[in-house]
């Protein structure tokens, strides 16, 4: 039988190299993380960590310097109750600050819709649901004036809502000729219109309606920023929008979108508004844009975009509420509230630069 020619042939050179090279699988050399790259890997992965934890802190810390009282259910919610509609607005304003944006006119949007609502009502005689769906309307179209300007005129979302914040509130301030509409008018022909500041006990703990809307609306938003495509929008935009385009997602109309919600739920927390201070006054709710970015910072967001949780957010107005009570409590001056406040907001920046380092 004939042999084939391969097998009595001699090897080539370069099958002779081959042969006398190494056949082992290429690996790279693995570093072991240290403590603190474990630690900011963690936080860069659950941005409600810091604030959650910082909640449970300040909790415990007041808790041994004021005493038993502090941990009474019924101070514990009213923790709840001052916090609603800083919440509220909050929730809006982590949907602009997801976006790379910021909205100053929160505050004077929240303000107006519920001067509508108000006058809508009484002024033009109009059923107090039909009114409440107007301050929704209006709510809507200052939500989309902003996003507009922001998407499509491309102008930046500071300079955009810092003018707007002026033309929402001096519209407030003309078109209800500075007049306060009485509480006592309101729980006598509109009731409905103070709905959320009812209130019902569990026990030795009063809830209001607002806290129950808070909660519903931040687990609301939980599920949609998670588990909707519009979602996943927000955070790609915000992240990097030209890659976002590049990717097929339509930066401007979602743009467009968050800014018309975050003006649906300012014109909620101008609802909620009403039923907290049970009167309508344009001049209520006036720093409801510093507290809510205050809220928003302190939750863990970042301010360059792409990265935060709704559920930080609500931990970050939980701890303004609770340095708040707590320093009020222990019998300090309410100026030391505002240095603590502002000490926060410092570190909750400082801490995200530290964990942006790890997408860099």
């Amino acid at each position: 039988m004939v042999e084939p020619a391969s097998a009595s042939r001699e090897p080539q050179e370069f099958e002779g190299v081959l042969a006398q090279s190494a056949g082992g699988v290429a690996s790279f050399e693995s570093h072991e993380k240290t403590f603190f790259l474990r630690i900011q890997h963690f936080l860069h992965s659950s941005p409600a960590a810091v604030p959650l934890i910082i909640l449970v802190l300040s909790v415990i810390a007041f808790g041994l310097l004021v005493g038993g009282s502090f941990f009474s259910a019924f101070s514990l919610t009213l923790i709840l109750q001052q916090v609603a509609i800083t919440g509220i607005v909050a929730a809006a304003q982590t949907l602009i600050i997801l976006t790379a944006g910021i909205d100053l006119s929160v505050g004077a949007i929240m303000v107006l819709t519920s001067v509508v609502m108000g006058q809508f009502t009484f002024r033009y005689g109009l059923p107090a649901p039909l009114a409440i769906l107007s301050g929704f309307a209006v709510g809507a179209l200052c939500g989309w004036i902003n996003g507009m300007l922001v998407a499509h005129v491309r102008l930046p979302p500071f300079i955009v809502t810092l003018g707007t914040w002026q033309i929402f509130l001096a519209t407030n301030f003309l078109y209800s000729a500075n007049e306060t509409i009485r509480a006592q008018d309101i729980e006598t022909n509109a009731p409905i219109l103070q709905f959320f500041g009812n209130s019902f006990r569990v026990g030795g703990a009063v809830f209001t309606y607002a806290v129950i809307l808070l909660v519903l609306l931040v687990f609301l938003i939980w599920y949609v920023l998670n588990h909707t495509a519009w979602g996943r929008h927000v955070y790609a935009v915000g992240d990097d929008p030209v890659a976002a385009e590049l990717s097929g997602v339509r930066v401007k109309r979602t743009l467009v979108s968050v800014y018309v919600v975050a003006g649906l739920i300012c014109a909620l927390a101008g609802w909620a508004l009403i039923g907290r201070i049970g009167s309508v006054s344009p001049t209520a709710g006036q720093f409801s844009n510093i507290e809510s970015i205050t809220a928003v910072v302190i939750g863990g967001a970042s301010l360059f975009g792409g990265r935060g949780s709704i559920l930080g957010t609500l931990f970050g107005a939980l701890i303004v509420g609770v340095f708040s009570l707590g320093l009020r409590l222990w019998g300090t001056d309410p100026q030391w509230t505002y240095l603590m406040i502002g000490l926060l907001i410092i570190v909750a920046v400082a801490i995200d630069q530290w964990i942006r380092k790890i997408s860099a």
